[in-house]
């Protein structure tokens, strides 16, 4: 079974992606671990992309293609996987269902967290970091103290990231691109919308559910 994830930023799909992995035996393949992989172990793949961040250029869309049909062709993938950070456009679904299609394979679900935007961005404006790397929530984790640290007492600051206006541009950006990669998936019949406001548990309750209900 080869399942992509898709959520924008902020909607816990890095957790659900590891629940998933662990409970149906699914290696997790996630394209920043691909690319980090790669360019550690200087491999030709990697090499090549390297090449084009030094120039401060993007890596062409083959030659991300080419590092996870390398990632997908290890043994331990034979079995299906969950793709996470892949496909991001149309065209890199075309070349995954290309891929697969040479190895008698098909892209089977396609679930997709959403949540509105107004709570992205305070789930993710409002996070606070504390010298030593302790992440607070104004909400969801809040210090004792505000604008301290609960350990140490240090002062807490919000990473560039964090900030609410970084925020709304990265969950823009991630929507402009998305939409039409959401919009080839529903057509293909293989879209499933997960309603990602609930909490962690059921929102991984409603995707494992999806899930064996294809097994069967």
């Amino acid at each position: 079974m080869y399942i992509v994830l898709l959520g924008p930023p902020g909607a816990g799909k890095g957790t659900q992606a590891s629940l998933i992995s662990e409970k149906m035996g699914l290696v997790h393949v996630s394209s920043g671990d691909i690319f980090r992989e790669n360019l550690k172990n200087l491999t030709p793949l990697g090499k090549q992309a390297q090449a084009f961040m030094d120039r401060g250029e993007l890596v062409p869309d083959d030659l991300t293609i080419a590092m996870v049909k390398d990632r997908l062709n290890q043994p331990d993938c034979q079995k299906g996987a969950l793709l996470d950070g892949f496909p991001r456009t149309p065209a890199q679904a075309e070349a995954l269902a290309a891929m697969l299609k040479e190895w008698g394979l098909t892209v089977n679900l396609v679930p997709y967290i959403s949540v509105p935007e107004a709570e992205l961005i305070e789930r993710l404006g409002g996070r606070w970091t504390s010298q030593k790397g302790r992440v607070y929530h104004v909400k969801y984790n809040p210090p004792k103290v505000p604008g301290r640290c609960d350990v140490d007492g240090s002062p807490l600051f919000q990473r560039e990231d964090d900030k609410p206006e970084t925020v709304k541009n990265r969950i823009k950006v991630y929507l402009q691109q998305t939409t039409p990669l959401i919009d080839y998936y529903k057509e293909q019949g293989l879209l499933v919308e997960i309603d990602g406001t609930k909490s962690i548990k059921e929102v991984g309750t409603d995707l494992l559910a999806v899930i064996k209900k294809l097994k069967k």
